[in-house]
């Protein structure tokens, strides 16, 4: 019996950076489904379901790289301000991302799709959340800053229900409640609280909130016609290009243009600015927007409060600091709580992903 060939098609759910595959589907002596692409497909392997799987384990590691990220920012800090520092991480990010497409080993394809939503997004991130959180970190604490930045699942869900229509269930939204909450417990417990003193910080730092809870909800809908990798390199290429004219702009009207350099003599400077760069800019972005492809904005978002667990592990690691009873409860806390929020879902994740139009069936 000759096999022939019924079905042929490539995906790239498995691939973030757009890696190709092909598959036949054969069978013996008949034709019977050679007009039924459908058919063929029933009998493939469960791709779309591998491919959530794979957007849980990138919103599991970016929240890994995000909770290490706060000890390579301390670092960095001493040498560098905070824009300054900006520049150099989205610099490293930029270029890491800009040779692979030079060589020709990624394609990009903007033709015939809407850049100015994609620019509205990167407004909201990189460039909105981190300005607003550099800016509202002077007027309040950086505890104050975990305290709000806790609550943007919360947004995240009163956005997506709002903008995309998605549904929660009452045991979600408990859920996501219950990781706010373990995040809150954690640092009043510490003895850190909210000074409604700091007003001026604490209102930016809220705006840097919902930056980031509406860059997730419309790189949610953006995700239906570019790939993750597009979206990717326009927030990263914008990201660095508007640092840096806030850097050179600052530096020029203080007349410290020629400090601008000066970190770059330190071994450490230079090894925290590589892992905010590469790991937690470039493979952050590619893994949250490849998560947000596959799932729900609200699920997703209930991950970032496992960077809280992450930093606490880090901290007691590489410093030596004490891991109290209250580390327990709140991480205890902040686990279920994203459990919950993935687990008590409408199961509607594999249907309402949005699809990317470059993959080709």
């Amino acid at each position: 019996m000759i096999p022939v060939q019924l079905y042929q098609y490539t995906f790239n759910d498995l691939a973030l950076f757009k890696i190709v595959f092909h598959r036949t589907i054969q069978a013996d002596g008949y034709t019977l489904c050679e007009h039924d692409p459908d058919f063929a497909l029933r009998r493939m392997p469960d791709i779309n379901k591998n491919g959530i799987w794979l957007a849980y384990l990138c919103a599991v590691v970016n929240a890994a790289i995000i909770g290490f990220s706060f000890l390579f920012v301390k670092i960095a800090l001493e040498y560098a301000g905070p824009i300054d520092t900006l520049t150099y991480r989205f610099a490293v990010s930029f270029a890491a991302l800009t040779i692979p497409v030079i060589l020709g080993r990624i394609r990009l394809n903007y033709y015939g799709k809407l850049l100015y939503k994609a620019l509205l997004l990167a407004t909201m991130y990189p460039l909105g959340f981190f300005i607003f959180q550099t800016y509202g970190l002077r007027f309040a604490t950086s505890s104050e800053g975990g305290i709000l930045y806790a609550f943007v699942p919360v947004l995240t869900m009163l956005m997506g229900s709002l903008f995309l229509k998605e549904s929660t269930t009452v045991l979600q939204r408990l859920s996501i409640c219950l990781s706010v909450i373990g995040v809150i417990f954690i640092f009043f417990m510490k003895g850190k609280g909210i000074d409604i003193s700091n007003l001026t910080g604490i209102f930016l730092l809220v705006i840097s909130c919902l930056a980031f809870a509406g860059y997730s909800v419309l790189a949610r809908s953006l995700l239906r016609t570019y790939r993750p990798m597009e979206i990717s390199y326009l927030m990263l290429g914008i990201g660095f290009f508007s640092f840096l004219v806030m850097s050179l702009s600052d530096h020029a009207a203080a007349g410290t243009l020629y400090r601008l350099l000066s970190p770059l003599a330190k071994g450490k400077f230079i090894a925290s600015v590589l892992y905010l760069g590469v790991m937690s800019s470039l493979v952050t972005t590619l893994t949250a927007n490849y998560a947000l492809s596959k799932i729900e904005a609200s699920k997703i978002s209930a991950f970032s409060n496992l960077s809280t667990v992450v930093s606490i592990a880090a901290g007691a690691m590489v410093f030596g600091e004490d891991i109290k009873v209250y580390h327990i409860i709140g991480s205890v806390l902040i686990i279920a709580g994203v459990w919950g929020t993935n687990r008590f879902g409408l199961k509607k994740s594999e249907d309402s992903a949005p699809h990317s139009n470059s993959a080709d069936t």
